[in-house]
């Protein structure tokens, strides 16, 4: 089934720009909240070219990324059906939900730059940041593992990623202040 493979590869094409740009858009988000502590002119001069790239990189990349990866992991379920009776399927969607609402949040937390409206730290945005790392992990293990004897240690593995993670950041966060 030719067709099947070609879906595929645009599915996985565009996952991988929509991660891309969720990865991008939180860094864009701490320089905005880090400009916003400058002093003038410096802070409107960044300040606004900050939010030239956010919206163009969440316009332009992220949101359509999105549509096209669901729109056709939408056909792909549509083309192979069998895959919802999996349990593995199951889990790996209801991290595309998670997905899906750490999207739509951080869509929020754009709306509010754009409005020059911080509400978030820089150190929030960086923790934030990893929301995409670790859904990344979820799901391309679950689909290559395709295994529900494995999720547990799979999400053992993942708490432990975020662990990791999260001790990352406060080291950087040290040296950066020293």
């Amino acid at each position: 089934m030719d067709s099947y493979n070609y879906i595929k590869s645009l599915h996985l094409i565009f996952v991988i720009t929509w991660f891309a740009g969720l990865f991008y858009i939180p860094r864009i988000f701490i320089y905005h909240i880090e400009a916003s502590q400058k002093a003038a002119p410096e802070k409107e001069i960044l300040g606004t070219q900050l939010k030239l790239m956010a919206k163009r990189l969440w316009f332009i990349i992220t949101w359509p990324s999105a549509i096209l990866a669901i729109l056709f992991g939408s056909w792909l379920l549509l083309l192979a059906p069998y895959w919802l009776e999996q349990s593995w399927m199951h889990a790996k969607l209801g991290f595309v939900v998670l997905l899906i609402m750490y999207h739509i949040k951080t869509h929020l937390i754009f709306k509010q730059l754009q409005k020059d409206q911080i509400k978030y730290t820089s150190n929030f945005m960086r923790i934030w940041n990893e929301g995409a790392t670790l859904l990344l992990f979820a799901v391309v293990f679950l689909v290559l593992l395709k295994s529900t004897l494995n999720m547990a240690y799979g999400m053992l593995a993942l708490v432990g990623l975020a662990v990791l993670l999260m001790l990352g950041i406060k080291l950087y966060k040290r040296t950066r202040s020293e």
